[in-house]
């Protein structure tokens, strides 16, 4: 079964109903029925949290986390020191959370 790694905004685009480019859309309806699994790095819940905090996005944590509860197909993926050191190995993504992203994919 196909495994993606989730960024923020596409997560938050997906859940909060916003405009996703088509292939990005259909990843996460597949994901939906189960056709196809998602992982979501704990710092995007980390992001979610702060730019919700700060009313940036209109997406709340609780309503991520009942979202990502209600399917079997999304997991959250925990930061580890293994991931942090594989992030710290890319060199060309300036932004820490995005870094930490990559680096939760390339690790896994």
């Amino acid at each position: 079964m196909n495994q993606y790694v989730a960024d923020t905004m596409a997560v938050v685009s997906y859940v909060g109903k916003r405009r996703l480019p088509p292939s990005v859309k259909q990843i996460f309806q597949m994901a939906d029925v189960g056709l196809c699994k998602i992982l979501i790095p704990a710092i995007v819940i980390v992001e979610v949290s702060y730019l919700s905090e700060r009313n940036r996005i209109d997406l709340l944590p609780t309503e991520l986390k009942l979202y990502i509860d209600q399917f079997p197909s999304y997991t959250v993926q925990d930061l580890t020191v293994a991931i942090i050191e594989t992030a710290f190995q890319i060199t060309d993504i300036p932004e820490l959370h995005d870094r930490l992203i990559a680096g939760t994919s390339c690790f896994l």
